[in-house]
């Protein structure tokens, strides 16, 4: 099948990342991380000193965005790592749930995963939702809060960002909170994904059961 849609949605610290980029490497498919993309917007936002929703609306719809070779670029600028820092990830999770913002970025995401003619993974909060209701393959990556707390906790060590566990989960469940409470696409489970909770599993377990997904298919 030709330009496959495989949605992978779930909350903060799931392993959506991870997962996502061993699945579109197994499949040779396109990664879309569209986290990345409301993480780029909250990061230009924030150098450019705005926080209208609609001064970040417009920002958002002239993004020139591109994702190289797991790098994250806007024109020649390449971002990757200065959207991953603890407070873009707050901020990330605020410009979200901007309405606006949202509907500037939909045709954004869905373009980048159709100029890929194999197909896409596509990670997020509301792809098999909203952007891709019927993509062929949608899945829900779950894990305890405590699990993904953990990770983050780990990641953020490997990068030499000192946070303690005890904040690092706060912000989780606060971000659990705000991402499945606001108005606009909130974290939800399509009616027709499949749930896979990550808790104990290794990736390659995860990797393995979303491929056999997308072979039934």
């Amino acid at each position: 099948m030709r330009n496959q849609i495989v949605a992978i949605d779930g909350p903060a610290g799931a392993g959506k990342s991870t997962v996502a980029r061993r699945v579109a490497q197994r499949l040779g498919y396109c990664r879309v991380d569209t986290g990345a993309i409301y993480r780029t917007v909250a990061l230009l936002a924030q150098e450019q000193a705005l926080s209208g929703e609609a001064e970040i609306a417009e920002l958002a719809a002239a993004l020139p965005l591109s994702f190289e070779d797991e790098r994250v670029c806007v024109g020649d600028r390449d971002v990757s790592r200065a959207i991953r820092e603890p407070e873009i990830s707050q901020a990330a999770s605020v410009v979200s749930a901007m309405p606006k913002v949202r509907t500037a970025l939909l045709e954004l995401q869905r373009r980048i995963a159709r100029d890929h003619p194999d197909g896409a993974v596509m990670e997020g909060r509301d792809i098999g939702t909203v952007v891709f209701p019927d993509a062929e393959v949608k899945v829900f990556l779950t894990a305890s809060v405590v699990e993904r707390a953990r990770r983050r906790h780990e990641e953020l060590a490997e990068r030499g960002v000192p946070q303690s566990l005890a904040a690092v989960q706060a912000e989780i469940e606060e971000r659990d909170a705000r991402d499945r409470s606001r108005a606009a696409a909130p974290l939800l489970r399509a009616e027709d994904a499949v749930e896979v909770d990550t808790t104990g599993k290794t990736v390659d377990a995860v990797v393995e059961e979303i491929v056999a997904l997308v072979a039934l298919k």
